[in-house]
């Protein structure tokens, strides 16, 4: 299928691993023109030259998007390398404690996962809207989480971060669609990689004695398709909610969790 994502201009925070790097090469390879932001630019630049090597014009911004003045500074350097803004893909985000019931969470530790997962989301979404109202078109992917569909103990902040993340979703989703935007959120369950592997696996593993492989094959259990999601997986549903394929498709919470979410 085309997903006709050729020169599209498409802003992607979070690009340098996991989730963020399956997320920008999936765009590259389908011909996209990236702007790619992230408080890490040494950790960026091997993406971009991937991204370079697959084809597509890369620009790399330094941005902090928690602060609403490196937001718009993004939003207005995308402009200004490539005229336009057509997709805005919110990879950056954090996990937060892990463990901690709600009241040994502190509030340093909730404040800062909630301005990372929610204000920085709605700082970047408020940063493109006027060049995409200008237009007329345009499309906004955050990527949420499972927990903030159904809860999760041990990940209170987390899980607060991402249900107000799915209400900032929905928001714009009403106020932007009379200006052909479409606003979408894509909520991942468990994604194998390092922070699955080192973070939640070792705490289940420490928690109930087991071995780290023993956790992960116990999350997998959890799942309808007995299987932990892969970046790839993520990728793929940002790109079909990036592109006119799903044209008809606003303010809804895309699941990749292999069916934990619903059960």
């Amino acid at each position: 299928m085309n997903l006709d994502l050729q020169d599209k201009v498409v802003v992607i925070t979070g690009p340098a691993k996991g989730m963020g790097r399956a997320v920008t090469l999936a765009f590259a390879r389908e011909g996209a023109r990236l702007v790619l932001a992230g408080r890490d630019l040494d950790a960026i630049a091997p993406v971009a030259r991937e991204v370079t090597e697959l084809g597509s014009e890369v620009e790399v911004v330094p941005c902090d998007m928690t602060r609403s003045a490196d937001a718009e500074a993004l939003a207005a350097a995308a402009l200004d390398c490539f005229g336009r803004i057509d997709v805005l893909v919110n990879v950056a985000g954090g996990s937060g404690p892990i463990g901690k019931t709600g009241w040994d969470t502190t509030q340093s530790e909730f404040d800062e996962i909630v301005q990372l997962n929610m204000t920085g989301c709605f700082n970047t979404m408020r940063a493109v809207m006027p060049a995409m109202i200008e237009q007329g078109s345009g499309k906004i992917v955050n990527v949420g989480g499972t927990f903030g569909m159904r809860g999760r103990a041990g990940r209170m902040a987390y899980s607060a971060s991402k249900w107000g993340l799915r209400g900032i979703t929905k928001s714009f989703a009403l106020e932007a669609g009379p200006h052909g935007i479409n606003v979408n959120c894509v909520a991942p369950g468990m994604v194998d990689g390092p922070r699955f592997r080192d973070k939640v696996c070792a705490n289940m593993a420490k928690t109930l004695g087991i071995s780290p492989e023993e956790a992960a094959t116990r999350h997998a259990a959890d799942y309808a398709l007995k299987r932990v999601s892969t970046d790839q997986d993520v990728a793929n549903a940002c790109l079909f909610l990036g592109s006119d394929v799903s044209r008809q498709i606003t303010g809804v919470d895309l699941p990749v969790d292999g069916g934990w979410a619903m059960l």
